[in-house]
Formats: structure tokens, C-alpha cells, sequence
């Protein structure tokens, strides 16, 4: 499954509707950090049809940001059945953004 870009006209039919988990990406185009995870959530998405990935623009999205509290990017969350389940914030390793899940 390929990386869904999240904005607050889909953020119900994609994140709160979804049968799958969703991991959610809060990132900036200007931040350093996001751009090292943002393979590793591309590869993840490829490699894991059971859940769903979507990405979300601080800068484009600011509601969607503040909705979840998110004060430092990158932010992942990971939502289930409509819910925050999980949380990590900062350039994490593959192996414990899997972990989130």
C-alpha cells in the first residue's frame, strides 16, 4: 500500500473509518529529522498491507496537528478502531515504529 497524504476532508474516511490500524506521520518539509524517518515509513507502508499509512503536513494541516497535541515532529501515531493507541515522537529506528504497531 503506497503512503496516503491525511487532511482534515479525508481524515475521517481514511483514518477514523479504516478496518486497519492506521499509522499516522506528523511531519514538515523543513524538518531534518522527518525527512530521515520518511523512508522508513514509505518502506513500511510498502511492506505491510494489514495496516494503512498516512502522512500529515503540520504546516498544511495545523487542526489535524493540534488534535492530537503534537508539539515536536516528527510525530507517529498509531490509531485502531478510531482511537490513539500509541505514540512516539522523534526520528525513530524502523524497528521501533514496527513495535508501535
Amino acid at each position: 500500500m503506497s503512503v496516503i497524504n491525511i487532511t482534515q476532508t479525508n481524515f475521517q474516511e481514511e483514518v477514523m473509518k479504516s478496518d486497519h490500524p492506521v499509522l499516522l506521520d506528523f511531519w514538515a518539509s523543513w524538518c531534518g529529522p522527518c525527512r530521515m524517518v520518511a523512508p522508513v515509513v514509505e518502506e513500511i507502508a510498502a511492506e505491510r498491507p494489514d495496516i494503512k499509512v498516512g502522512k500529515v503536513n503540520v504546516d498544511e494541516q495545523p487542526e489535524l496537528a493540534g488534535r492530537f497535541g503534537v508539539m515536536s515532529i516528527p510525530t507517529l501515531v498509531v490509531m485502531k478502531d478510531g482511537k490513539a493507541v500509541n505514540q512516539a515522537v522523534g526520528a525513530q529506528p524502523k524497528s521501533q515504529i514496527l513495535a508501535l504497531l
